[in-house]
């Protein structure tokens, strides 16, 4: 009984990047996570060992998947300061209030938490945010309701992180790729596990499709 109005879906989107600031521009010393993570080297840890997974579960061979792990090795940018990420942060993970849906009542899913670099988060935020004008093939894998009119675009929920989070982002490509890259990397696990008869479960048959077409995406940007 949900009427997903353009005006509605504009103000979802707008609290969705507001409350990914606020999660970044928490005070983690003090809220008693000052050893959560080791955010030194994030970037290159990141890098690195999504790229490792990726080869440990290749099934197919992708050469865009080859070509961008590549590319984001030779474009690293440097360390964007430490705070508290979600690395799964999407709508999907998302509690709404009932009796304001444009208002977040809590987030889910925490298991991948850490304190490592914000705008990596924010890469694989806008790596799952797909745009009603994203290339076919990748519009058919869109994550939630991203797509629907009234949505920010990715260049618009870019522009509002900025000035929510006071944070300077001048590599924005390399971080919506990193994004891409890594649910390609999540996506092709869960293929080898269905490939080696690990899971019975027929959906998983296709995922090979959406690593496919996540790598072009990410050749394209």
């Amino acid at each position: 009984g949900l009427e997903l109005t353009p005006a509605l879906m504009r103000r979802i989107s707008e609290s969705f990047i507001d409350n990914l600031a606020k999660i970044h521009g928490v005070d983690y010393v003090a809220a008693g996570l000052g050893d959560a993570g080791k955010p030194d080297g994030y970037v290159t840890r990141q890098v690195d060992g999504w790229i490792k997974r990726y080869h440990n579960a290749r099934t197919d061979d992708i050469s865009e998947m080859e070509r961008i792990a590549g590319w984001l090795v030779e474009h690293k940018p440097a360390e964007a300061g430490a705070c508290l990420i979600h690395n799964d942060y999407k709508y999907d993970n998302l509690i709404l209030d009932p009796q304001d849906v444009a208002q977040i009542k809590a987030v889910l899913d925490w298991e991948m938490a850490t304190i490592g670099d914000a705008l990596m988060d924010l890469g694989s935020t806008l790596g799952y945010w797909v745009d009603a004008d994203d290339p076919a093939d990748w519009q058919k894998q869109s994550f939630g309701l991203t797509t629907r009119p009234g949505n920010l675009n990715r260049e618009q929920l870019l522009e509002r992180y900025v000035a929510r989070s006071g944070r300077p982002v001048s590599n924005a490509v390399f971080y919506y790729a990193y994004g891409l890259f890594k649910i390609a990397v999540i996506v092709q696990q869960i293929y080898a596990r269905y490939k080696q008869g690990l899971t019975q479960d027929a959906r998983f048959a296709e995922l090979i499709h959406l690593v496919r077409a996540a790598s072009l995406t990410a050749c394209l940007a």
